[in-house]
């Protein structure tokens, strides 16, 4: 429940000099499909891969939000999909993880390391 909030700690609490050394990875692009291009039309538009969107997307933060409306933004996000995470839909608890990493990525880098 409360596992996406303990691995920032634990990384916080890391040894600096150690952290600092080694770089920070970033994820891979999304790759373009290795197959032939489908052609245009309906079957096109739903056989198109996602493009990943970055966390502020996800949390529908903006950029010129102020701190006080992304707080009780996060705050809200984290109270539903925190419910989510225990869910006994594969599913559901799937999307709520991904939602829960996103949350605190974009806390992290609008509030610091918590």
């Amino acid at each position: 429940m409360f596992k996406k909030i303990l691995q920032s700690l634990s990384k916080s609490q890391a040894a600096k000099p150690a952290a600092a050394a080694a770089p920070v990875s970033k994820p891979a692009e999304t790759a373009k499909p290795a197959g032939p291009v489908p052609k245009a039309g309906k079957a096109a538009a739903i056989a198109t891969p996602a493009v990943a969107k970055t966390p502020e997307e996800l949390c529908e933060i903006g950029p010129k939000m102020p701190k006080d409306q992304i707080h009780s933004r996060l705050k809200l996000l984290y109270r539903r999909y925190n419910r989510s995470a225990s869910s006994l839909d594969p599913k559901i608890r799937g999307e709520a993880d991904s939602m829960l990493d996103a949350i605190v990525r974009v806390r992290e880098k609008h509030f610091g390391e918590i």
